[in-house]
């Protein structure tokens, strides 16, 4: 996986965190620049974390499914790709102003699940996984805090239309995977 293609996998994995920030930012009545970092540094972090976690667990049965690696990539990330866009179509709750622990951790694990299936794919392919998780946690920090930003100044407005740009990248990105392994390109 080249760097490029990092960079747009990189973005669509943040949609979520990017879409639940703007969320919090809606529900903060006085934004300060903590609250941005906050977001960043959970959600940057969780999204860093779990496709490492995922790397880790896919490495340990690689040599299982290395025939069909391809198809696995492929297919977790179209699946991710098909919940986030179905996700952008529903409504918008309103969340917790917290950023305490107690709020953003779940809010900060829920949102990188699909990251964790990420790291399986990954473990399959040929990519520096210290260079990937370094810029899958650094493009969630600074999605999540722009979106903290975003949600508080224009409201849910962006929201689905992040989820459902994130889920398409995703889907685009299993299906430039799965041509390159196949030898169509």
């Amino acid at each position: 996986m080249n760097p490029a293609e990092l960079l747009i996998l990189a973005v669509g994995l943040s949609m979520d965190a990017f879409a639940i920030a703007m969320c919090k930012g809606l529900s903060v009545e006085k934004l300060e620049r903590k609250h941005l970092i906050l977001a960043g540094l959970w959600f940057g972090g969780a999204q860093a974390l779990m496709p490492l976690l995922g790397f880790f667990l896919g490495t340990s049965f690689r040599e299982t499914v290395e025939s069909v690696d391809h198809w696995i990539a492929f297919t977790l990330l179209v699946l991710i790709g098909i919940n986030m866009i179905r996700e952008s179509r529903e409504t918008v709750e309103r969340l917790n102003a917290s950023f305490a622990s107690k709020a953003m951790l779940p809010l900060a694990v829920a949102s990188s699940i699909d990251a964790l299936a990420v790291g399986v794919g990954l473990s399959f392919l040929e990519v520096d996984i210290v260079a990937a998780v370094i810029l899958i946690g650094v493009t969630t920090f600074i999605m999540s805090a722009a979106g903290v930003k975003i949600g508080n100044r224009f409201g849910a407005r962006y929201k689905s239309k992040a989820e459902l740009a994130g889920g398409a990248i995703l889907i685009i990105m299993g299906t430039a995977i799965l041509i390159e392994h196949l030898g169509i390109i």
